[in-house]
């Protein structure tokens, strides 16, 4: 497969797969707002700091409040990590490959571009739950168009590794947000307010109902770390993530499972590895925040040697 084919599957479904996730990431503090007791301060610098882009922001918008920060994340052009942004990215990627795509994933995030472009134009802060339900109900569209009616090759492997290489990176944002949430107010932790945030977020990763199925008790914070970290079978906890990011680059390299061939195969395969020995004890201890950090920056290694290993155009001698 073409290096340019390759790249440009993989960073279409990254790019779909992040704007679903920034509707998570600001579904957030919509829910936390609704959940919340009358008196308790807003914050919305949070979701800015999390994403690393705070000092930009700043530049561009100054205070952080609601309108301006659900502005920066949702439609501002010049962003562009901003769902508008990353929508208009993954329709040229997808443009540029219609003859390697299938046409319905096509129509998919062309409609999928069209409904954020006219949302940038009219859309008002009441209405914004209603998108972000839209966004993440067009992002589950395209994947699963994408898996019904693309062979599953070499290409809807690079799609695969872009998806959940970007579904982990976000999943720990998300987590992340609660920890940033949390600074001010530490007065708070263990009360019916802390519960509420927590609940809240696990609502934003979808995750809410099978937490409960599957931990049989009250929100606790230590168990919500564990199920959208390490859980194996929950399709966004990190830990299944890198699963399958890790399964899907085997099936390219045609190496097994433990042999690791190239840099790419490598770093995923040293993270998907401490994964599975890390207790959520350790983690704790290390500090959440810390650790989330540090995953975060191995999941940018990660997709910095794909990029080196499948993408990057190499001379001929």
């Amino acid at each position: 497969m073409l290096s340019r084919v390759a790249d440009s599957i993989y960073w279409l479904n990254r790019y779909v797969e992040r704007a679903e996730n920034i509707a998570r990431f600001a579904d957030v503090n919509f829910n936390l707002i609704l959940d919340s007791p009358t008196g308790v301060a807003q914050q919305w610098e949070p979701l800015v700091r999390t994403t690393g882009d705070l000092p930009l922001f700043q530049k561009r918008y100054g205070e952080p409040t609601a309108e301006n920060v659900i502005k920066f994340l949702s439609f501002d052009r010049e962003y562009p990590n901003s769902i508008l942004s990353c929508l208009r990215a993954a329709r040229e990627n997808a443009r540029s490959i219609r003859e390697i795509i299938s046409s319905e994933m096509w129509e998919q995030v062309n409609e999928f571009y069209m409904m954020v472009e006219d949302a940038a134009r009219q859309q008002t802060i009441l209405q914004l739950p209603e998108f972000f339900a839209e966004v993440k109900m067009a992002g589950h569209l395209f994947a699963g168009i994408t898996d019904a009616t693309m062979t599953h090759n070499e290409g809807w492997h690079f799609g695969q590794i872009g998806r959940f290489i970007e579904r982990a990176d976000k999943t720990t944002r998300i987590l992340d947000v609660k920890y940033f949430i949390l600074l001010p107010s530490v007065q708070y932790v263990g009360t019916a307010l802390d519960e509420i945030q927590w609940m809240a977020l696990l609502k934003s990763a979808s995750a809410y109902e099978m937490y409960r199925k599957r931990k049989q008790h009250r929100i606790d914070p230590t168990h919500v770390a564990e199920f959208l970290i390490l859980d194996r079978e929950f399709p966004r906890s990190i830990q299944f993530c890198l699963l399958q990011a890790e399964r899907s680059l085997h099936e390219i390299t045609g190496t097994p499972a433990n042999h690791w061939q190239n840099p790419a195969e490598r770093a995923l395969g040293r993270l998907r590895a401490e994964l599975d020995y890390v207790t959520i004890e350790e983690i704790i201890k290390q500090g959440l925040h810390e650790f989330l950090d540090n995953l975060q920056q191995q999941m940018n290694d990660v997709g910095k040697k794909m990029f080196e290993a499948f993408f990057a155009l190499k001379s001929v001698s």
